[in-house]
């Protein structure tokens, strides 16, 4: 067997690589032309909603059938507003909702605005179970800690995404929430039973695949359970064990970005990329750290070296390509999008919760000092990307003051002036994920010994909910998150009690 141009072409087929610029560089037009099938856009790519249109038309111009994905979670996760802060909340808000035609309405909304730019399949919901609150990189993504919430919000999110004309896609198959390390970095393990995988992580996977979802994302997860070795996107067991034979998936399987070190590592970009082809995965995704033409040239090498060789049988590789195909055939029925009314800020209200309140410090009706708590983020998180209170409560309240510390601010412990700022005004602390830092409690600590009336937001996953003369928990930290935040606060939104 030889390097043929069908065997070469099939390779092509199954990768989605990721690109730098607004505009399409020259060596993606051209690998287009030649049977590339489908990129993969991040912030970097995306400038303004029409700047977005532009560039997929570009990428379209060169294959007519082009699967053009992104990450477009809302909440935390977004890239088409990652210069702004999303418009929506995240799945954690929504599960406090609990509300699945709500869900299924931000869903839509997300659908029509990445219908309107190119977009053919999101890379969302994350499906996950949240059960571990120290979970570093799952958190607010998921709808919660339950499993039967998040199946139902699961499949109402794809109900939604999908009736927009955008191709859904559940992640992290099969379930990244009971984790405590971040697979960007090493291999999370998931150490339950069978049946206890059965009866937590994958509730949510089977009420996608029921809902018809086009897509599954593999995560880079070492699941005991069913594989001692490979973690799930390298694993036959898991992707067409347990994937295809047991959960009757007959869609597209798409990797999580596989340079991230739990596969790449141990097996570098390409080795990483041909097990996956080999144990079920249809198609490669990469290009959040290397976007670049070579990553594309070693990655289509490896696979076509592995079917040369006999690690992979050219048929597995042949099945990928065509379930590529089909996926960039398809072509719903949508609903109609005319009379859009804005769902985020009005979803992001409701899922404000006040889990006590002295009775004295709400509303605030003069201008506060915010102290901002700003923690590391995860790497599917874009820095720099707007966030907090202190913003949106300027413009309720002028002469708002905002300061913002991060860990390393602190080392030496608080500055003197950031209580100075608040004397004889109301005191917020805004913080993320506070049960999570050590650095964020402890600070607080300080500034509530001070000022024992001081108000508390969190806008992570709420722990302590006892702390302050008042705590208002948004759970999320999305742009609309802060604005429901601020209202309450000043009083003009009543929010729920926790």
């Amino acid at each position: 067997m030889t390097r043929s141009l069908e065997l070469l072409r099939l390779a092509d087929t199954v990768l989605f690589p990721g690109f730098v610029g607004t505009s399409p560089p020259d060596w993606l037009r051209r690998r287009l032309a030649a049977g590339l099938a489908g990129v993969v856009l991040f912030s970097r790519n995306v400038d303004t909603p029409t700047q977005l249109a532009e560039l997929t038309a570009a990428l379209r111009a060169e294959n007519p059938d082009i699967i053009v994905g992104i990450d477009e979670e809302a909440g935390e996760v977004t890239r088409l507003e990652a210069r702004t802060g999303s418009s929506r909340p995240g799945n954690y808000a929504l599960g406090v909702v609990d509300d699945e035609a709500l869900t299924e309405a931000v869903a839509r909304d997300v659908g029509w605005d990445l219908a309107a730019a190119g977009v053919t399949i999101d890379f969302a919901p994350a499906a996950d179970v949240n059960s571990n609150p120290d979970n570093p990189v799952i958190g607010l993504r998921s709808f919660g800690a339950d499993p039967h919430l998040v199946a139902r919000h699961t499949a109402a999110w794809v109900r939604g995404l999908q009736s927009a004309g955008v191709a859904a896609c559940a992640k992290h198959f099969p379930g990244h929430g009971d984790t405590s390390v971040d697979s960007h970095y090493s291999v999370p393990v998931v150490g339950v039973t069978r049946e206890e995988l059965h009866e937590v992580e994958l509730w949510p996977f089977r009420a996608a695949i029921a809902e018809g979802v086009r897509a599954i994302m593999t995560g880079h997860l070492l699941v005991s359970a069913y594989d001692t070795e490979l973690p799930a996107t390298l694993s036959p067991r898991i992707l067409t064990g347990l994937l295809r034979d047991e959960l009757g998936f007959e869609g597209l399987v798409i990797t999580d970005g596989i340079e991230m070190a739990a596969v790449s590592g141990p097996y570098g970009i390409g080795g990483a990329s041909a097990l996956a082809i080999a144990a079920g995965a249809d198609a490669i995704c990469v290009g959040g750290e290397h976007a670049d033409e070579a990553i594309v040239e070693v990655i289509r090498d490896a696979i076509v070296d592995a079917v040369l060789e006999g690690r992979l049988p050219e048929e597995r590789l042949a099945e990928a390509a065509e379930r590529v195909r089909v996926l960039a055939a398809w072509r719903p029925e949508r609903a109609p999008s005319a009379a859009r009314e804005p769902v985020g800020l009005a979803a992001a209200r409701r899922a404000v919760r006040i889990s006590h309140d002295d009775g004295r410090s709400l509303p605030i009706v003069v201008a506060p000092h915010v102290v901002e708590l700003a923690p590391e983020t995860n790497l599917a998180i874009d820095k720099g990307m707007p966030w907090g209170v202190g913003e949106p409560l300027g413009k309720l309240l002028p002469g708002t003051t905002v300061t913002r510390l991060h860990e390393q601010d602190l080392a030496d412990g608080l500055p003197a002036d950031v209580l100075a700022q608040a004397a004889d005004r109301p005191l917020v602390v805004v913080v993320r994920d506070a049960h999570r830092h050590a650095w964020q409690l402890d600070a607080l600590g300080h500034m509530l010994a001070d000022r024992p009336d001081g108000i508390v937001v969190e806008m992570g996953l709420p722990g302590r909910t006892d702390l302050g003369a008042a705590h208002i928990a948004t759970h999320g930290a999305a742009r609309v998150c802060g604005q429901a935040a601020a209202e309450t606060l000043t009083g003009q939104v009543a929010a729920f009690p926790a």
